[in-house]
């Protein structure tokens, strides 16, 4: 797609229109003290092909094409089928915005709301929004919509065994807020929550408990037995998934009654990216739909009966709710929610199933292998990412695994002081069996 620069006579016309005399006109209620009033240090411009030529010789520096990935921690490395990348470069998606104008917005729409329906059925949950911008900042804002629905209270317990950036994205939003967020520590054996220590904290004046599953050391939360400690305490129970693949196999929130679900849905035909972009999103109870934040796309009718789509319910900032909008999120991922349409609907519901099992067959194989020589950190179950306990220097081991073109994980040490020598380690079905004896051979050697 080629930018096309507005003519000093396009911008001309326009600031006439609006009644100012200069661009610099329009920042004027930005204090002069934050104007930057010297030249960027900024290399010159390049024409298109010396551009490209200069972009390209960067890009032969990266080697990330040439190694074997055991490294998850919230970003997962899944095949993605030629038809995601194919149907989502087409134009119309490329270009697409806010669909403010339905009549001219019907293929944007339904491609929003073919998403919002297969997030709300791998959640268990009734109703999903057009997507956020990404996992952190969707539990981030359950944690606001929890205040929305009970004002009255204050206090959200928050795990230790939460993804730490997501944690610290929380810390962030809350710290303008009243809204208390208070840690909760995990069981050193199973690697879970501590049933026992949110016991001792819940009371009924807990605005909300949260819950990742599986949690950053790969674990599986054993989410009916804190529904139930939520449910006696009349608190709201938020639980977040960053590895949606799991959702395929483990049962779905929503059938433990959790009264939201967010999460990352990088995995379902988003490349890893070297972190980014990532495609967040967010489920409810209908009862709650008034409070989610973002937008939601509702199927109508048009006035010759036809099948037509529509956004209903954006109480977003620009809309007509302003200041008591639910949010201020001002856009969404609306190209990268479409390719995880795509690859959800590429892969069907026997075709996700079938690649979930895989996942958690090959990290179950993996982890038999590596008994040898090293044991499991914890005892609960877990679906394609566990944590190993090793013998020597967890970064001693990387280094000999990273000479050998292998990520082999992620050391745990520099979030979890108290988790000395341990690895979190992941396996999709990008590891073949010859992946993972060539890992074993180099931790064995370690």
């Amino acid at each position: 797609m080629r930018y096309i620069p507005h003519t000093p006579n396009d911008i001309e016309q326009r600031l006439k229109e609006i009644g100012v005399s200069s661009i610099q006109d329009l920042f004027t209620s930005i204090p002069k003290a934050f104007h930057v009033d010297r030249p960027l240090n900024l290399p010159s411009g390049l024409g298109e092909m010396d551009l490209k030529n200069h972009i390209t010789s960067i890009s032969k520096e990266n080697k990330a094409q040439s190694y074997t990935h055991f490294l998850g921690a919230g970003a997962y490395h899944h095949f993605i089928p030629s038809i995601v990348d194919t149907l989502s470069s087409q134009g119309d998606f490329l270009t697409a915005y806010t669909p403010y104008q339905p009549e001219i917005s019907q293929g944007t729409l339904q491609s929003i709301f073919e998403f919002q329906t297969m997030i709300a059925n791998l959640t268990g949950m009734e109703v999903s929004n057009a997507c956020m911008y990404d996992g952190a900042t969707a539990l981030a804002e359950s944690c606001l919509m929890a205040k929305r629905i009970c004002p009255q209270k204050s206090k959200i317990l928050m795990p230790k065994n939460i993804h730490p950036d997501y944690q610290k994205v929380c810390q962030t939003y809350m710290a303008t807020q009243d809204i208390e967020l208070e840690s909760i520590d995990f069981n050193t054996h199973t690697g879970q929550l501590d049933l026992e220590a949110l016991s001792s904290k819940l009371n009924n004046e807990t605005l909300a408990v949260l819950v990742q599953t599986p949690n950053f050391f790969g674990c599986i939360e054993d989410l009916k037995s804190i529904q139930t400690l939520c449910e006696k305490h009349q608190t709201l129970f938020i639980v977040c998934v960053t590895e949606p693949l799991s959702l395929a196999l483990l049962e779905p929130p929503g059938k433990f009654n959790a009264d939201i679900v967010v999460g990352e849905a990088q995995s379902f035909g988003n490349a890893v990216s070297y972190g980014g972009p990532f495609v967040g999103f967010f489920t409810t109870k209908m009862k709650y739909v008034r409070a989610i934040p973002g937008r939601v796309v509702g199927e109508t009718v048009d006035q010759n009966g036809k099948r037509a789509f529509t956004l209903t319910l954006s109480t977003r900032e620009q809309h007509i709710r302003r200041e008591k909008a639910t949010s201020n999120i001002c856009t969404n991922q609306a190209l990268l929610a479409t390719r995880v349409s795509i690859y959800l609907s590429t892969l069907g519901e026997m075709g996700l199933k079938a690649l979930s099992r895989l996942n958690h067959t090959q990290a179950v194989q993996l982890t038999k292998k590596l008994s040898k020589h090293t044991k499991l950190k914890f005892t609960s179950p877990f679906f394609n990412e566990f944590v190993i306990e090793t013998k020597g220097s967890v970064q001693n081991m990387l280094e000999k695994l990273k000479a050998q073109n292998i990520l082999g994980g992620y050391p745990l040490e520099k979030d979890f002081p108290e988790l000395k020598n341990s690895l979190l380690i992941c396996v999709t079905e990008m590891n073949t069996n010859e992946d993972i004896e060539k890992l074993c051979k180099i931790i064995e050697e370690n």
